[in-house]
């Protein structure tokens, strides 16, 4: 069989943990910082892990990333 295609998409967004869960950038800090309030912006820095459903989609796009 031949080897499963990684979603280029996915590689460049994402990254899986040791443990398995998946690290993503937050949302929502793209443009319009104005109406958004301080206390958004501090806890949008940085990265997440995402939920449980979220990484089961994203594992699947990346099959040998386990």
């Amino acid at each position: 069989m031949p080897k499963m295609k990684t979603k280029s998409g996915a590689k460049k967004r994402f990254k899986v943990t040791a443990s398995g869960l998946v690290k993503a950038g937050q949302a929502g800090k793209r443009h319009g910082m104005i109406k958004r309030s301080n206390k958004f912006l501090r806890n949008a820095r940085g990265t997440t892990t995402l939920s449980a459903p979220d990484a089961k989609i994203v594992k699947s796009y990346m099959p040998y990333n386990r």
